[in-house]
């Protein structure tokens, strides 16, 4: 079943001229394991990373729905729906990064407590 709904994603994108072929997504940035082991410049480093992920993300974003939109309304429903599909893939990925990094933030908080 999954290899029959593969060959019928890559059918359509192939019909539809896939345009959103040119809508690169980001790779994802490298999240400490282990908030309580790392370092601070560990973490500051994952931050710069997810950072820029997240920018990139919602660049990767606004390309999909650029060429969502550019369609028209004369796009295949199936096109439509891909589209739909990859943008609210890209979100749930950007909310798990987010949640992995805040996790090891607080790890890594509750192992060094700031100073008072």
């Amino acid at each position: 079943m999954r290899t029959w709904t593969s060959c019928v994603v890559v059918a359509v994108a192939a019909c539809c001229g896939f345009a959103a072929e040119a809508c690169e997504m980001p790779k994802m940035p490298k999240i400490p394991g282990d908030g309580k082991a790392s370092t601070q410049d560990q973490m500051v480093t994952a931050q710069g990373e997810v950072k820029a992920y997240i920018s990139a993300m919602n660049n990767y974003l606004a390309c999909v729905d650029d060429e969502a939109t550019g369609k028209g309304d004369d796009a295949p429903a199936e096109y439509k729906s891909l589209m739909v599909t990859r943008h609210n893939s890209a979100v749930e990925e950007m909310e798990k990064v987010a949640a992995a990094f805040n996790d090891q933030v607080k790890a890594f908080k509750a192992a060094n407590p700031a100073p008072k």
